[in-house]
């Protein structure tokens, strides 16, 4: 997949079939819109573009600081690759653009840029300035500027019952179960491995301590989770820790892994993280002694739920 950062550098021989969105989650009902995206430029001989935009449009007209997106920019490029998705134009989103009239979008951006054929869009998309204009207002854009528009319509979505809001509630809720299945996929988070201060080495439970670059990922709640990883050619799982630690006086919230059967140096290593199964939450032990007794406890569980992650029949149960 050709990664095109802002439009301006878009340059492609062939016609395409264009979607539009954030795709935060690129959940199962952006995979209906993006599949049949990809199916439809496959069998015209176009090629499938995604145009999205970073940062969130949230981010810069309503100033929300505090929103959680549920992938990053670098996962979410993760996801439209393996989907099959031919080109992804990440644009720049400011006020500026914000202010884009919804006929300079059509003709200029859709029409001359991009070379659009047709575009595929969910039922409630709204674009231009102040988001003025609906799929009604698309389609004859697309009769005027030589471009076909398909509809996803609402009962097709919501046949699926899947948001973004809804995944990011399992998610605050740690219920990895429904987010996953909603997801298609199991949630992932992408950081580095950074120096710590080595308590997990005491109680023989070495850990690696990830940080997240990006501010408005998303993390699950407070609590101990099943979790895998690829760290090289090998699929390593292990048990994560989200939480300040209170055992040990902590006050950031932390995140700590713990990989089974696993004890190579990982500092400085990036590391995506795979979260399947939250086992319990975050617990204020009385001493190192007893959170020592827990975690030994946590190892059983996590690697007993293994084999039902892996079929299908682990679930989740709130404490």
């Amino acid at each position: 997949m050709k990664v095109i950062r802002d439009l301006k550098n878009f340059i492609n021989s062939q016609k395409t079939v264009v979607t539009i969105g954030t795709f935060d989650g690129v959940h199962l009902g952006h995979q209906k819109i993006l599949k049949q995206l990809v199916d439809t430029a496959k069998k015209q001989k176009l090629s499938s573009v995604v145009l999205t935009f970073f940062p969130h449009p949230r981010m810069v007209l309503q100033k929300e600081e505090s929103i959680q997106m549920i992938d990053t920019l670098d996962e979410k490029i993760q996801w439209l690759e393996k989907l099959g998705v031919d080109i992804l134009v990440v644009h720049p989103f400011s006020v500026a653009f914000s202010r884009t009239s919804a006929i300079t979008f059509a003709r200029d951006i859709l029409s001359e840029q991009l070379q659009c054929q047709q575009v595929i869009i969910g039922y409630d998309h709204r674009f231009g300035q102040n988001r003025e204009a609906t799929v009604q207002d698309l389609d004859a854009f697309g009769q005027l500027y030589g471009f076909k528009v398909t509809v996803i319509p609402a009962q097709d979505i919501a046949s699926i019952a899947v948001s973004s809001t809804k995944i990011r509630k399992a998610l605050h809720n740690g219920d990895l179960a429904t987010a996953n299945q909603y997801l298609n996929r199991p949630f992932r988070i992408s950081g580095t491995v950074i120096q710590g201060d080595q308590i997990g080495q005491t109680i023989d439970f070495r850990t690696a301590n990830i940080d997240i670059a990006e501010n408005y990922k998303l993390w699950p709640s407070k609590g101990v989770y099943v979790v895998s990883s690829q760290i090289d050619t090998v699929l390593c799982w292990g048990m994560m820790n989200i939480g300040n630690r209170p055992t040990v006086s902590g006050t950031a919230t932390t995140i700590e892994v713990h990989f089974f059967e696993f004890n190579q140096d990982l500092y400085e290593r990036s590391l995506a993280l795979d979260i399947h199964l939250k086992i319990r939450d975050e617990i204020k032990f009385a001493s190192l002694q007893g959170l020592k007794e827990q975690l030994k406890k946590d190892r059983t569980l996590c690697l007993q739920s293994i084999p039902k992650i892996l079929d299908g029949t682990a679930t989740f149960t709130k404490n």
